[in-house]
């Protein structure tokens, strides 16, 4: 937990407000983020889902790929994201999953509520000049945090959503790799791409599904990942890889 970061509620900030447009000053041009087993359906429409290891622990996490070089994100232009869907990790913005013990049917289970970052660029207060006039770089323009009856608004609502997403997505991805990792189906993978220009491109340290592999599992095996629901997940993350062709294609349109 960031150390600025504090429980939301509806009575300490109904003031506040939160920028949630992209851009390069808010910290968006980024290569690639993390992603989650529970949004792999949309992300593969769009983006290569890659896999990489922690760098400290050496486990295997997913990253949806948004740029070819350190601090490119070729989803972002002019403050829009040009894409249908935006990955959870970036569309969540300055929140966060924090959880909380509670007792349910005699029980102590960890309940997940939602913290913001107060240090996040994102985060402002409203006040009175800011109320007057609507500037979208005025101090306290932003999203509406919480409507007059203490309900989330629909901007918060959407990060309820996306957060939700995280949390069901962290829970099943080490199960998810584990599978993956039993029937041998994790292989390196490396991108070497040669632009328009005849600059070449070298992606390595990452890994994918081996294809031919995956084709190749036997019943027991498809039935058994087919009942946990990564299979469809594998088969998403081998589809997703054709998206490094329009990841060169935004590429070569910037040269």
């Amino acid at each position: 937990m960031m150390a600025n970061a504090v429980r939301l509620n509806h009575l300490e900030h109904k003031n506040l407000r939160v920028n949630s447009k992209n851009s390069v000053k808010l910290g968006d041009n980024v290569i690639s983020t993390l992603t989650y087993p529970s949004e792999f359906i949309h992300i593969q429409r769009q983006y290569p889902i890659l896999f990489s290891k922690h760098p400290q622990t050496g486990d295997f996490q997913s990253v949806a790929l948004l740029g070819l070089e350190k601090d490119e994100n070729l989803f972002l232009k002019r403050g829009k994201w040009q894409g249908s869907y935006i990955p959870a990790v970036i569309a969540k913005g300055p929140f966060l999953i924090g959880f909380e013990p509670q007792e349910i049917k005699g029980q102590v289970v960890n309940n997940p509520v939602i913290y913001i970052d107060m240090a996040s660029p994102r985060v402002s207060l409203l006040s009175e000049r800011s109320s007057e006039n609507n500037a979208e770089d005025s101090k306290g323009a932003g999203e509406v945090l919480f409507l007059e009856n203490g309900e989330q608004s629909p901007y918060l609502q959407q990060i309820t959503r996306a957060l939700a997403t995280i949390n069901d997505g962290a829970n099943l991805s080490k199960a998810m790799f584990d599978a993956f990792s039993r029937y041998d189906l994790i292989e390196a993978v490396n991108l070497d791409i040669t632009l328009n220009n005849g600059r070449q491109i070298n992606l390595g340290g990452n890994y994918t599904i081996h294809r031919e592999k995956l084709a190749a599992l036997g019943g027991d095996a498809l039935a058994q990942l087919n009942r946990a629901g990564f299979l469809s997940l594998a088969f998403a993350v081998v589809a997703s890889l054709d998206n490094v062709s329009k990841l060169v294609d935004l590429k070569n349109a910037t040269l």
